[in-house]
């Protein structure tokens, strides 16, 4: 006479990973929250008297919201082709350049430190956001 005894297979759980939204619709969805961020900074600058001026005329708020999206884009670009310790340095290198137009151009300390302060809160928004999509 034959026993069988039952034997028990444990298998892992399997783990479903989070799907991945593509890198150009997390990036214009980063950049139009950059955008909007930035535009409302430039509101309540202007609100409280800075002047955002680049050789004395006014910059229209617009800009602002289209030259942030213009950088996002190129953002989404390095992040397709660029792992992420590269990506970060390379775009910290790109935020200090875009400041200096800004250095150079501004009319006055106050329209300088502004126009600087929107470059690095659309970078504060956009770097990190990118930087945590990528692998190392």
């Amino acid at each position: 006479m034959s026993t069988m005894t039952p034997t028990s297979t444990r298998t892992a759980p399997q783990t479903v990973a989070p799907a991945r939204v593509p890198t150009w619709r997390f990036g214009v969805g980063t950049g139009v929250v950059a955008a909007a961020a930035t535009s409302a900074v430039v509101v309540v600058l202007r609100a409280v008297g800075v002047h955002l001026d680049v050789e004395g005329e006014p910059i229209p708020l617009g800009a602002f919201a289209q030259m942030v999206l213009i950088g996002t884009v190129i953002g989404i670009v390095m992040a397709r082709r660029m792992r992420r310790s590269s990506f970060v340095w390379a775009t910290v290198v790109l935020t200090a350049a875009s400041c200096i137009p800004s250095l150079a151009w501004g009319t006055g300390v106050g329209s300088k430190l502004a126009l600087v302060v929107t470059h690095v809160i659309a970078a504060a928004i956009v770097v990190p956001a990118f930087a945590r999509q990528l692998s190392e």
